[in-house]
């Protein structure tokens, strides 16, 4: 029976170009995971677009002396663009700075209001002594004052991962400047998490199969919940929607209590485009679909405690009771599936010192499939780990290459040149018999992982088969049975061909591009890695028109052993992959400044 799959990808932040340690986190997994799953008929919706608001964008709008919304919309298009060329399948990417997002987030917060969780309390806020600006607590940095980290933000040291108020840290410096922040007294409103512990601590110990590295920490978030506050003093942001507040130029909802929210006014903005009004309620109020929500290690607590907290809230079922507004009770997460952080050359990545590579960059001189192939297999999924430029041309060469492309390029070449077309089987052997096994059998292995959100050991194993399918052949030996044992000789292809097909479905989440190339080189109609399309459209409700990702992502594979049709015409193939010379590593460690 299909069932009901919400992929839900952290929102990219809109102040300038992703770097491949973003994607990292956020954009392969979630797109291997979806694709899987659509492959296993089952009904994916995957949501994300821009984090709009918020101080970052006002300090770089400030810097480019443009406005807020011009920022906005300049990188909107690029991340958009971008994830595009890399292939991530999005139902819709969208933005929070559209009329529809802000609406959705102005009646959560108003439900939570009251229902009693969203609490008005006096508190002491930063200000710049310079220029009289507020400075939002993620722009001021100082010594953790429980872990004595220096280099902790003004609401989470990223070193213990405690939430903290930046009145907190010790000699806090703001990050535009350097200067010393004062604090003043200022009015906002605060999620009573401690209203929602019992509600959130129940829900916690129902995920038991988490990542052990993410349920710990989210369990240790548990023994010290405060209040957090959810509105800053800004001039950019979703107004709060109370009298008294809505008018208030400089006040606004906090970023990450909007951002969070948008993976559900995504799914609402998707439904509407559909013409179906109510088809995101599938994904949502129906308790036995599913929701997975992919980002860094960074963004957990907002997806462990304060957005399930704000759910729970919404729904009515913490201390306070309540019941849900017009959405209905919406269901909390599934699971929340954070990566490690990735370094480059064993540096943390930092623009300013050139220790980047952004996604636009790489992909104009690499392969989309060669980067994901490589942050699926090296990528920081359990564990911290380091980008290398040499790291990435021997993978490259060595497995790509010289493992699945040239397997692909030997079998169908030698194919096309002495049958013309896929061979029937004669008599099986069961050498034929334990290859067919392998490759059929990988499906229920690889599927398992990838349904645990374990990419790593899925692409492991669908290498593993490819190995496999290369020993067969080397040892079946077919260019030595032309003259002698040309029946022999047909039966070693079209089991070769039929691994072949086997690993093009089983690589075809990792390597959307280039399986796509082989299913139809194999005479295999239809999609079976369909692409994202970048459309212009209309915001919804009257604001201005913006790009978005979507697509049609309906199959004509599944994720099972599709046999392959004897007598369908094989050309000989172009190859899937270039080899990299050695020399780009010395380039590209130049262009990082020569270290």
């Amino acid at each position: 029976m299909s069932r009901h799959i919400l992929t839900a990808v952290a929102w990219p932040y809109a102040n300038g170009p992703r770097h491949i340690g973003h994607v990292a986190g956020f954009g392969v997994p979630s797109d291997v995971f979806s694709r899987y799953h659509r492959l296993a008929g089952n009904n994916v919706l995957m949501v994300s677009g821009t984090d709009e608001h918020g101080t970052p964008i006002l300090v770089q709008a400030d810097q480019e002396g443009v406005e807020p919304r011009v920022l906005a919309d300049r990188y909107n298009r690029v991340i958009a663009e971008d994830l595009q060329r890399l292939g991530l399948s999005y139902d819709l990417f969208t933005r929070t700075t559209t009329r529809n997002h802000y609406a959705v987030v102005q009646e959560m917060f108003k439900t939570l209001y009251n229902n009693g969780y969203m609490i008005e309390q006096t508190t002491k806020g930063a200000i710049s002594p310079s220029t009289g600006r507020t400075l939002p607590d993620r722009y001021i940095e100082g010594e953790c004052p429980i872990c004595h980290y220096d280099g902790a933000r003004g609401d989470q040291c990223d070193n213990c991962g405690n939430q903290l108020d930046a009145e907190q840290l010790i000699n806090p410096k703001s990050r535009i400047n350097g200067e010393t922040p004062l604090f003043v007294e200022t009015d906002h409103f605060f999620l009573d998490l401690p209203a929602l512990a019992d509600a959130l601590g129940s829900w916690l110990q129902t995920r038991t199969d988490w990542r052990p590295n993410v349920l710990k920490f989210s369990m240790n978030l548990l023994d010290d919940l405060k209040p957090r506050a959810m509105s800053r003093d800004i001039d950019w942001g979703v107004p709060i929607p109370l009298p008294g507040w809505e008018d208030n130029p400089n006040k606004r909802l906090y970023v990450w209590f909007d951002a969070v929210i948008g993976y559900l006014s995504a799914s609402v903005e998707w439904a509407r485009r559909t013409g179906d009004d109510d088809a995101w309620r599938a994904w949502w109020t129906d308790p036995t679909a599913e929701s997975y929500y992919f980002m860094g290690k960074d963004n957990v607590t907002f997806h462990s405690q304060i957005w399930p907290a704000e759910l729970l809230g919404y729904d009515g079922k913490g201390a306070k009771g309540g019941r849900p507004g017009i959405f209905g009770e919406l269901q909390l997460p599934t699971e929340v599936v954070s990566s490690e952080f990735l370094t480059m050359e064993g540096r943390k990545f930092s623009s300013s010192r050139s220790v980047v590579i952004y996604v636009r960059d790489f992909l104009d001189r690499y392969s989309a499939d060669s980067l994901r192939y490589y942050l699926t297999a090296a990528g920081p999924e359990s564990n911290d780990t380091d980008f290398t430029w040499s790291e990435f041309v021997r993978r490259n060469n060595d497995e790509l290459v010289a493992a699945w492309g040239n397997l692909v390029n030997r079998t169908l070449s030698f194919t096309a040149k002495n049958l013309g077309s896929i061979p029937a089987a004669r008599d099986l052997t069961d050498i034929d018999r334990q290859l067919l096994d392998t490759t059929k059998g990988a499906f229920a292995s690889v599927g398992a992982d990838l349904e645990r959100s374990r990419m790593r050991a899925a692409l492991t194993e669908s290498m593993r088969v490819v190995t496999e399918t290369n020993k067969y052949l080397s040892e079946q030996a077919p260019w030595k049975l032309r003259e002698s044992e040309p029946d022999r000789m047909a039966t070693i292809l079209h089991v070769a061909l039929q691994a072949v097909s086997d690993c093009t479905t089983l690589l075809s989440p990792f390597l959307p591009h280039s399986s796509q190339q082989v299913h139809e080189l194999l005479g295999r109609d239809g999609v079976l890695a369909p692409q994202p399309a970048l459309r212009e459209v209309d915001d919804l409700d009257g604001g201005p028109a913006y790009p978005i990702l979507t697509g049609d992502y309906g199959l004509d594979a599944r994720w099972e052993s599709t046999e392959v049709k004897v007598g369908t015409p094989v050309a000989a193939p172009t190859p899937l992959f270039a080899k990299l010379d050695s020399s780009i590593v010395d380039e590209e460690l130049e262009r990082m400044g020569g270290e």
